[in-house]
């Protein structure tokens, strides 16, 4: 059977904490590591019912959508609704993994499984983030230094590329150099033209490690003068949040308010805008993600989808002439928490998998 840190890194592959929010509280919250897993649900939120679910059905480990304990909590009692759901837990040994917002828009999470439900394609990012500024670090050094200035500069922070540490490029060559009467070289004589064997050692540094990383670098290199370069690199696009894409083809916002219903199981939809108009870009969050329709206004999308918004929010959809529908934040999410389950029980066949069949939304239509 798998640990639990196993399967943490497995979910911290599939939807990467380096994603998340700022404000966000993600990755394994509560457990041990080391412990193995037979049996995992997931679920939406962890509410006093659910986790009552997880202990009843000997659950070693649950992967809530929502985070638990996510504010600062000063007391874990009986009596606090934290305490009610995390006691238990703690009690019966079952570990806490919330992958939250780096859930909602990692390849294949949340948004993307909206867009497949409602039928929206070729879906880029509402708003697309900004891969972290990098620079490329060149060093040149003697066969000798090569494994020395390779494990400082990893040590400090460089060679990183996605999930992957300790990444470079190498490159063997010749150097030159002629050492004047105050030199003291590591390597050949001063006074004369000395050629050396070296390689050429790539390596990505972050922009803000570069300082650090030039200085282990220096520490770990045998020449009195280190040959280098430090190239700043354009950053790029790095997934990002929300999706927008197109209709297949074309229809009204009351039709693909009552398509959305139908396929994400919601009690109800509401809308803002004229029923009968028709809509083909769709911009779309899950949950309560009001505050990227502006970014759906600023992409010109026809018609924005999330789970629920303000009552000014609402407002300033009507007024920009941008569809809204709203099937509720449960319905948007609820989904993919299932789609989850199935994920894992295909991708660890010998662990049982299921979502929490006792979670309910908390909001009923009459």
């Amino acid at each position: 059977m798998p640990t639990v840190a196993e399967l943490s890194a497995y979910l911290e592959g599939f939807a990467p904490c380096t994603t998340a929010a700022e404000w966000d509280n993600v990755g394994l919250l509560l457990g041990d590591l080391t412990a193995s897993v037979g049996r995992v649900m997931t679920c939406l939120t962890l509410t006093p019912d659910v986790a009552a679910e997880a202990v009843r059905e000997g659950a070693n480990l649950i992967v809530s959508h929502h985070p638990v304990l996510f504010r600062g909590v000063k007391k874990l009692t009986n009596t606090t609704p934290d305490g009610q759901v995390a006691l238990p837990l703690l009690r019966a040994g079952i570990a806490v993994y919330s992958p939250h917002t780096a859930f909602d828009n990692c390849p294949g999470g949340i948004n993307d499984g909206l867009c497949r439900r409602l039928g929206v394609t070729n879906a880029k990012p509402l708003r697309p983030r900004e891969a972290r500024r990098q620079c490329k670090l060149v060093v040149f050094v003697p066969d000798m230094d090569l494994q020395k200035v390779s494990d400082a500069v990893f040590a400090a922070g460089a060679g990183v590329i996605g999930q992957y540490n300790e990444c470079s490029f190498r490159l063997a060559g010749t150097g030159t150099f002629f050492g004047t009467d105050s030199t003291n070289p590591t390597v050949g004589q001063k006074g004369r033209r000395e050629d050396v064997s070296e390689w050429r050692l790539e390596v990505l540094v972050p922009e803000n490690l570069v300082a650090s990383v030039v200085a282990a670098m220096r520490k770990a290199h045998s020449y009195e003068e280190p040959a280098f370069d430090v190239y700043p690199l354009k950053p790029g696009s790095e997934g990002g949040e929300g999706r927008i894409g197109e209709l297949r083809q074309p229809m009204t916002l009351g039709e693909l308010a009552n398509h959305a219903k139908e396929t994400l199981k919601a009690a109800g939809v509401q809308i803002v805008g004229d029923a009968k108009r028709m809509v083909r870009t769709v911009a779309l969050a899950c949950g309560a993600a009001g505050e990227f329709l502006s970014d759906a206004i600023k992409r010109k999308a026809d018609v924005f989808l999330t789970g629920e918004v303000r009552f000014h929010e609402a407002l300033h959809a009507r007024g920009a002439n941008v569809g809204l529908i709203l099937p509720g934040h449960y319905a948007t999410e609820r989904p993919a928490i299932e789609d989850l389950a199935t994920k894992l029980a295909a991708d660890f066949p010998d662990m049982t998998v299921w979502a929490s069949r006792d979670e309910r939304d908390p909001l009923s239509v009459i």
